[in-house]
């Protein structure tokens, strides 16, 4: 039997308690994941750009960014996150942010009764390398996605598929999240660009 896991509500959770006054900073939000939370910053923001507050001019470009750096931080096995001053000043409406956390509640519960530590030798290296070169391609495609309605949220969608897996120690959900993060890229092009 699959051990259950609340990890995911547990991170808005975390989320919603760092939010006061009307905006808050991107390196508030990193201030209470933590330094090393990778899975969990990746996780955030991904969400960030599914919910209502990807309704934000800019979220899914500044979201690509971050999760592009802490990909690569990943790939190269960096202990602590770091992003630039850029990115951590950047604020979010605390507002947008608190209907966006709303909004994901009830998905996430349902998720998260069919996730829990499953093949967990997928969520270590080498078996990571596969999942993070993906998203590290669909990060690039990203900003571009602004153009197209909803693919940027698609893209996030498939991100949070796999900061989840990362997240719970669920090798299963890494493995699915590797499906929509190989298609994702290509169809939207297809969808937007192609012909």
């Amino acid at each position: 039997m699959v051990e259950r896991t609340r990890a995911l509500s547990d991170v808005l959770d975390e989320l919603e308690d760092a939010i006061q006054g009307e905006e808050i900073a991107v390196q508030e939000i990193v201030d209470r994941m933590g330094e090393r939370s990778f899975a969990s910053l990746m996780l955030v923001f991904s969400l960030i750009a599914v919910s209502p507050a990807s309704a934000i001019p800019g979220i899914t470009a500044t979201v690509a960014v971050i999760v592009f750096i802490l990909t690569v931080q990943m790939i190269f096995g960096r202990r602590s996150v770091w992003l630039p001053g850029l990115i951590t000043r950047r604020r979010v409406s605390s507002g947008m942010l608190c209907k966006g956390i709303s909004w994901l509640r009830k998905p996430l519960q349902v998720v998260e009764r069919y996730i829990g530590k499953r093949l967990t030798f997928l969520v270590h290296r080498p078996w990571l390398f596969l999942p993070l070169g993906c998203i590290l391609v669909l990060t690039l495609a990203m900003p571009f996605m602004e153009l197209i309605p909803t693919s940027g949220s698609i893209a996030s969608a498939a991100i949070a598929l796999f900061a989840a897996g990362l997240l719970t120690r669920d090798g299963v959900l890494v493995l699915v999240s590797l499906i929509p993060l190989s298609a994702v890229p290509v169809l939207i092009w297809q969808v937007g660009f192609g012909a």
